[in-house]
């Protein structure tokens, strides 16, 4: 999943059969009202498995044909009862909406980059679907656009994925992700005349594009063609890089290396910024352990050669002084560290040039003959520049707790850009000067917002097992602990992910209407190097739901919140968290938000590019990792006729990264057995996948529908 796994953007509403609207009716039993919603009732069919000795029932398994008729019908109805919810908080949601799209409209830029003797950057004026791309000749000019996305498509569902230029800066390589796919075209272009070259990569699981220095053409990888009909669920495996001469048919590519001995390897390659070096990297799944591989560029009929031949650690190239090699490596060292190899040597020996810190080394640049370090200190960043033979320059100074990114560029530039951001601080820009650690102010978000109202809090509390973990808390200034504050607790906690803090937009709202905002570093993500990973993944993965127990535990009892005022909210890996603490507690939590989950532990692997999470998860083909997933999976341990909280499951028809059946069957199978008067309801939105590429107005909407469900649910004044 890597990234597979983020989300502060999760999917929305299916309009395709937007039906008239209905009230769910009211039956009083006992001492109290009980809302009954009309659910839809399913067919179910005898459909069970054997797993190693255990039977495992799948009545909703035709739901995985999502384009059926009988799928389409469901969710016909199922949009019918969230509709008719949606209608009691009408009031509620516009009014959000409306301070959410006012929030949204303002100037957003990204960082500049240097391309050939052009800097490149995007822009969106405020409420655009896609940011649109520019290219200058001077930062201190606003240029020409170079491609408008918005241009692509009349809804705003097609989105650029993905970009790379010539060293020249004078062809330009991009793909193209149409509503929210993973699949991507590729296109080529003339930068300086505009015209699109006939050279293009058709719709496929793409990685990047590395061009050659003499800009006759450019490697990728690609997986084979998906079966027509099936490019929306259908497993990808055996992917292979390519090399694609400019002017020649895509057909023509030639194979550059495979792994036929293992479908599940995933194949990359880098032209080194000398041009002279082609870098394979070659890892299974998920998984941060890489082999790494060579050819030397400038040689007719080179080899291709090991560098590192087992897949136990993970290696990343940050640069290269000739046959030297510089990477970042988590080789002797869980936290990272720098280290350099000569591969023309006989027998390359590796030598350390940064040790491990205490901190965790998120990743390296190369810029100005030296090394851009950008650690994790309790998961907010720090950065530090030390010079060829590890010596520190200095360390940059930031404006507080927060995240910084970009330090991108070359290894001979002197300036480079970041972006600076906090869960109260809107982003901005600065310049860097490598020569005289000079930091000034680019660009400042213009947001209407007064972020010096909210205070930035990190505490520590301690995990089932006594593991201490973080936690980052946003609220009002002021604010009283005594228990009836509406709070939102998030997580992520898998693929070595770390959660950093950041600002967003979308969580404003929620801040002014007196809520607090908690983000948990929980065991899975990357925030304390491979150790803390290792600790919430495979046989292990019950401490990452156990860290988050423990997180609205800890903020219930230090009267931040209590249970009827507190919702929780994950996407993808982290829908998969909440989906399985709901079943664990559902008596913690008054309302939840799983989001494009992984929800069906059993069968993640027969979809699109799950077997690749196994790294995270393990196999269900392994007994012991059956029998951790069995335990935990959300849609195997729904118990009926438990009391659930209110829970608004979110997934999108385009979603080709967790397939939106998990959500169908989860949603079917809570429903059926929720006992308590609190909602079930999904929402699935319409040419959108798994979160990326969606348009503003989705966006904007969709967020509305989740803090107007939360407003209802958690009994908030607004």
């Amino acid at each position: 999943m890597s990234e597979i796994l983020s989300d502060e953007v999760q999917p929305n509403m299916f309009r395709r059969f937007f039906l008239s609207l209905t009230l769910a009716t009211f039956l009083f039993t006992g001492a109290y009202a009980q809302t009954a919603f009309d659910y839809p009732k399913p067919k179910k069919v005898e459909q069970v498995d054997n797993y190693h000795g255990t039977q495992v029932s799948d009545p909703y398994r035709w739901m995985e044909d999502t384009d059926s008729a009988d799928v389409q019908s469901w969710i016909a109805s199922e949009n019918k009862v969230t509709d008719a919810y949606f209608a009691t908080i009408q009031t509620e949601r516009d009014r959000i909406k409306s301070r959410l799209t006012e929030l949204w409209n303002y100037e957003r830029y990204s960082s500049p980059s240097k391309v050939g003797n052009h800097y490149i950057y995007s822009k969106n004026d405020g409420l655009q679907n896609q940011s649109v791309l520019f290219i200058t000749d001077s930062i201190d000019s606003p240029g020409r656009i170079l491609l408008d996305p918005n241009k692509l498509s009349a809804d705003g569902t097609a989105a650029l994925s993905g970009s790379s230029f010539t060293d020249d800066g004078k062809l330009w390589a991009y793909g193209v992700a149409i509503a929210g796919s993973d699949r991507t075209e590729w296109r080529v272009m003339n930068v300086e005349t505009g015209e699109m070259l006939a050279d293009t990569l058709k719709p496929n699981r793409q990685g990047g594009v590395s061009w050659l220095n003499d800009n006759s053409g450019f490697y990728y990888n690609r997986f084979p063609d998906a079966t027509v009909g099936k490019e929306l669920k259908g497993m990808s495996k055996f992917q292979k890089l390519y090399f694609h001469k400019l002017g020649t048919p895509q057909s023509d590519d030639v194979l550059i290396y495979e792994r036929p001995d293992d479908g599940e390897m995933f194949i990359g390659g880098n032209v080194t910024e000398d041009g002279k070096w082609l870098v394979i990297y070659v890892n299974k799944g998920t998984e941060r352990m890489n082999m790494v591989y060579f050819k030397n560029l400038t040689m007719d009929k080179s080899p291709i050669l090991p560098l590192v031949a087992e897949r136990t650690n993970s290696y990343g190239m940050i640069g290269n002084d000739g046959p030297v090699f510089y990477f970042q490596t988590d080789k002797d060292a869980e936290r990272g560290r720098v280290v350099s190899v000569d591969v023309s040597a006989k027998t390359p020996v590796w030598k350390e040039i940064v040790p491990q810190a205490e901190e965790t080394l998120g990743n390296v640049q190369m810029i100005n003959d030296q090394f851009v370090l950008n650690y994790l200190k309790d998961a907010y960043t720090q950065i530090k520049i030390v010079d060829k033979d590890g010596k520190l320059v200095r360390s940059v100074e930031l404006p507080g707790i927060g995240s910084a990114g970009g330090f991108g560029g070359k290894q001979k530039d002197t300036e480079t850009f970041y972006t600076f951001s906090s869960y109260n601080t809107p982003p901005s820009i600065y310049r860097y000067d490598m020569k005289t650690g000079t930091s000034t102010l680019f660009r400042k978000a213009g947001v209407k917002f007064d972020g010096s109202q909210y205070e930035v809090k990190q505490v520590f509390y301690k995990s089932k097992d006594g593991t201490r973990v973080p936690m980052f808390l946003t609220y009002k200034k002021g604010i009283k602990l005594d228990g009836t504050n509406p709070t939102l607790l998030y997580a992520y906690g898998g693929f070595n992910i770390s959660q950093t803090p950041g600002f967003s937009v979308a969580r404003i709202p929620w801040l002014e209407m007196g809520g607090v905002y908690a983000v948990a570093n929980i065991r899975g993500g990357a925030e304390y190097g491979k150790a803390w990973w290792k600790g919430g993944s495979r046989l292990n993965k019950q401490n990452t739901f156990d860290d988050f127990i423990a997180a609205g535990e800890w903020l219930i009892a230090n009267k931040y919140t209590s249970t009827p005022k507190l919702a929780v909210q994950g996407g993808s890996n982290g829908g998969l968290l909440i989906g399985a603490v709901l079943n664990q507690r559902p008596d913690l939590f008054g309302a939840a938000l799983p989001a494009v989950g992984v929800m069906d532990m059993v069968r993640f692997t027969e979809f699109t590019v799950g077997a690749a999470w196994k790294s995270d998860y393990g196999d269900p083909k392994d007994a012991a990792d059956f029998k951790s997933l069995y335990a935990y999976s959300p849609l195997h341990n729904i118990k009926a006729g438990t009391k659930y909280p209110a829970t608004l499951v979110t997934t999108a028809d385009h979603d080709d990264r967790v397939f939106p059946a998990h959500s169908f069957k989860y949603t079917a199978t809570l429903q059926e057995a929720q006992s308590g008067p609190s909602p079930v309801l999904i929402r699935i939105e319409t040419k959108a996948g798994h979160g990326a590429g969606k348009p503003t107005t989705k966006i904007i909407q969709e967020q509305a529908d989740l803090l107007g469900f939360l407003v209802k649910n958690l009994d908030i004044k607004y």
